[in-house]
């Protein structure tokens, strides 16, 4: 028994279904399109609310606040540098300047900023 070749077999050639004339060139899309919208609404806009929260927060440091730094350093905010640092008493005649960016959030709450070692 032999095995037909393509040119013997004129079934195995038409197997392939013809292209429906009225169908749309988008439908193929629709699937990415689907992904894209759920990347959006679950990574993209909960990181831009997290983003603007943080930047709401660095903004509105004040002489007197009692905060802690990214790096665990607790402290009172005595001098308002320029808009990127702060001056930070953390000890009796201890001041250190620190990045606006280095603070994480208020002494006693949750931190404002996420740590980087967590995911």
């Amino acid at each position: 028994m032999t095995v037909p070749t393509i040119a013997e077999s004129p079934l195995l050639v038409a197997m392939a279904s013809p292209a429906d004339p009225n169908a749309s060139v988008w439908v193929p899309f629709v699937p990415f399109a689907m992904i894209l919208a759920i990347f959006y609404f679950v990574i993209l806009l909960p990181m831009k609310r997290r983003q603007k929260k943080v930047q709401e927060f660095q903004a509105a440091l004040k002489v007197g606040d009692r905060v802690v730094s990214t790096s665990g350093l607790y402290g009172v905010i005595t001098k308002v540098n320029d808009e990127r640092s702060v001056q930070v008493q953390i000890a009796e005649k201890v001041r250190v300047d620190i990045a606006r960016a280095a603070i994480g959030g208020y002494q006693g709450q949750e931190p404002v900023v996420a740590d980087s070692n967590q995911s």
